[in-house]
């Protein structure tokens, strides 16, 4: 498919078919998608618009009632699938091109020699071309869409030859062709730019046997659990865990992350980044189609199918458009006559041209193809944006909160003191608090099982685990009922008068504080502290310099959330429960649209609530499924990076409609005013196209301060 008119005339003859429910097109992927009717009816549509429908692996068997489709131009109306791989100058449609060119050549020499044929001549070769555009905008009409740019032009190119414009008629028709097929070059190119992410992924890899020997299979067959070798320089596979070995791994053509990680053993890895050094082994922990890689072309590819409101406008505006240009063109013809003095003659030939001009293709094709482009060049830079939407949402936020753990901050608290009441030990407490938090991802849980492990304790098992979000974790520890708790959580409990004060000084000094429990008596505290992440003053200043303003909603008390609002002087809302984070947001939307930043999981209702919620990336399954956005490299500065690209995506929209409008509007007025006739008029739309796609292709090469 070239263009949304194609999007246009799909969707209207599927959603027509009985029993259909939903449809949707994906003009980048080249996809379709119905809910409900009949597979086979589904098929036939498709295929009497010139295109061919082959269904995805996976997709519903036939007679079921969803299903999945991946439509190819072919034929008349684009690219056989057997020509994928050619270049463009010898397709099916560049072949059209030169036939067209060759016959309109010959006609102009012929002329020459033989004056009385030249206009029939220029007839013949103008009728050769109708052909197929008249066979297509006859099977579009049937389909839903009488007010195609094939029914205009076919109009117009028959008025022309009926007035005795039969060379001009033949030249429209040429430079149809001719637009078609560099729309064609310019929407495979921006389709190249998304698929450029599979290449990412090598095509083989080395699995180690239980014999200790490698064999080479094909990367799509890894298996969950296999044990691969990664040599320096290669590619990883696929998304695992390193088991033996130590290594610098460029992680910049999936996360944009420019500078070599350090990995040792233990450590998780994603597919398509490069192994700099040394030799690793690595278990696959995700299937080929469910790794990094696979996910991020996926949800570009689902993406660009999510239209923006500005999108949605112009589709819905396009509708109006060319019904109403071609009355604005019916009136010329019947009203200039005896209005404006015009003869017959004129007013149908600048009638026509208006025709030409009508067609809305190049306004249509404006958003999508700049929005495709705009989550192409962020999804190869570790920006990942779930539509047009978000995109169009990040760019007009007026403030961003930000959650402070793993997203303010690195995420790795350590244990900075252990105190305990007197008759305990501090290996208890810290036992106690291990058996509570065993298997919690949080990171405060992860800095006890680091410290317990540290000093060798004996973590004791734990049953009935239980949590009251935002306040404590609770389970039976030993016949004892345990909890770990925020010192408002503990409040009540029996001994927490006479640890008062070194929660005070402990928190004083930028920590924050865990209360033990047990059977409802506080037996000790557990203190924490996280460090800002490297670039986190330099990505607030960044968003203050573009005009948002920076927030942090926190659930830390609120000492430790000012100190590290003031490292980076960001203002801070803290000791905020997840329904006082949702009404926080809720506050900062009455001013304008806002942004959330936070970890995809604690922050999920925070998240939701926002115009649109952005997911730091450390850990890349969240980042791909909690939020609108994502950013795969763990860095504040990625935030301000997601909205420079949003203002550049929607800068080059701007253009793209004003060149869009704008070429039509300066040709209506010539073409009235008799200056231009009907092959200027076919530039208008076609050129226009070309002019827009091209221009949204720039957006590939975006980057960011750019």
């Amino acid at each position: 498919m070239d263009c949304a008119a194609c999007v246009a005339s799909v969707t209207r003859a599927v959603e027509r078919l009985p029993g259909v429910a939903a449809v949707s097109v994906n003009l980048m992927a080249e996809r379709l998608a119905v809910t409900g009717g009949e597979p086979a009816a589904v098929e036939r549509a498709v295929v009497a618009l010139g295109y061919r429908a082959t269904a995805l692996a996976g997709a519903a068997p036939a007679g079921a009632p969803h299903v999945h489709s991946h439509t190819h131009a072919h034929g008349d109306h684009g690219d056989d699938p057997a020509e994928e791989g050619l270049p463009w100058w010898r397709t099916g449609k560049a072949m059209l091109v030169w036939m067209l060119g060759a016959l309109v050549a010959a006609a102009w020499v012929a002329g020459l020699v033989v004056p009385a044929a030249e206009t029939w001549l220029f007839v013949a070769a103008t009728l050769v071309a109708l052909l197929p555009f008249g066979r297509r905008a006859f099977a579009l009409a049937r389909a839903g869409s009488p007010f195609s740019i094939e029914t205009l032009m076919v109009t117009a190119a028959l008025g022309a030859i009926v007035i005795g414009a039969a060379e001009e008629a033949a030249v429209v028709v040429l430079l149809f062709a001719l637009g078609e097929l560099l729309e064609n070059v310019a929407a495979g190119r921006a389709r190249a730019g998304i698929r450029s992410l599979a290449a990412l992924m090598p095509r083989t890899a080395l699995r180690l046997r239980p014999d200790g020997g490698t064999e080479e299979v094909a990367a799509e067959r890894l298996a969950v659990g296999d044990l691969v070798l990664v040599r320096p320089g290669d590619r990883v596979p696929g998304d695992g865990v390193i088991e033996e070995g130590r290594s610098a791994i460029d992680e910049s053509p999936v996360t944009g992350e420019s500078v070599p990680v350090a990995r040792r053993p233990g450590d998780a890895v994603v597919a398509g980044s490069i192994n700099a050094d040394g030799a690793l082994r690595i278990r696959i922990t995700r299937g080929a189609a469910d790794n990094t890689v696979a996910r991020i072309i996926r949800l570009v590819e689902e993406a660009t199918a999510a239209r923006a409101p500005t999108q949605r406008f112009i589709e819905r505006f396009s509708a109006w458009w060319t019904p109403g240009a071609m009355a604005v063109a019916a009136a010329i013809i019947l009203l200039a006559p005896p209005l404006l003095g015009w003869d017959w003659q004129t007013s149908l030939y600048r009638g026509l041209a208006v025709l030409l001009i009508a067609c809305p293709c190049a306004l249509v094709i404006s958003v999508p193809a700049a929005m495709a482009s705009g989550l192409s060049a962020g999804a190869r830079r570790g920006l990942l944006v779930k539509g047009g939407a978000a995109l169009e949402a990040i760019g007009s936020a007026r403030s961003i909160a930000f959650d402070k753990t793993g997203t303010l901050t690195e995420g790795r608290p350590r244990i900075t003191a252990i105190v305990a009441v007197a008759g305990q030990e501090e290996a208890a407490v810290l036992a106690l608090a291990a058996a509570v938090e065993a298997g919690s991802a949080h990171p405060l849980a992860r800095a006890v099982a680091a410290r317990a492990s540290a000093w060798g304790v004996v973590v004791p098992p734990a049953a009935e685990a239980a949590a009251e979000p935002g306040q404590a974790v609770l389970a039976t520890v030993g016949g004892r009922r345990i909890a770990v708790g925020s010192p408002r959580f503990a409040a009540a409990a029996t001994g927490m008068a006479d640890l008062a004060a070194e929660v005070e000084r402990l928190q004083g000094e930028g920590n924050t504080v865990s209360v033990v429990l047990a059977d409802g008596a506080a037996v000790g505290l557990i203190a924490f502290r996280d460090q800002p992440r490297a670039d986190a003053a330099a990505g607030v200043a960044a968003l203050r310099a573009m005009g948002i303003e920076p927030v942090m909603l926190t659930g830390d008390n609120a000492r430790t959330g000012s100190a590290i609002g003031q490292a980076l002087g960001i203002p801070v809302k803290a000791e905020l429960l997840p329904a006082d984070k949702l009404r926080e947001v809720a506050a900062l939307r009455q001013a304008g649209p806002v942004a959330m930043v936070g970890d995809g999981i604690n922050d999920a209702p925070a998240l939701a609530a926002a115009t649109v919620g952005i997911a730091m990336g450390g850990g890349t399954q969240v980042a791909l499924e909690a939020a609108d956005a994502a950013v795969l490299r763990d860095r504040v500065t990625g935030v301000a990076e997601l909205v420079g690209l949003s203002r550049a995506t929607m800068a080059n929209v701007r253009q793209n409609v004003a060149v869009a409008v704008g070429l039509k509007a300066v040709f209506l007025v010539t073409t009235l005013a008799g200056v231009t006739g009907l092959w200027p008029a076919i530039l208008a739309d076609t050129g226009a196209t070309v002019l827009v796609t091209l221009n949204a292709l720039r957006l590939l090469g975006w980057k960011p301060g750019a």
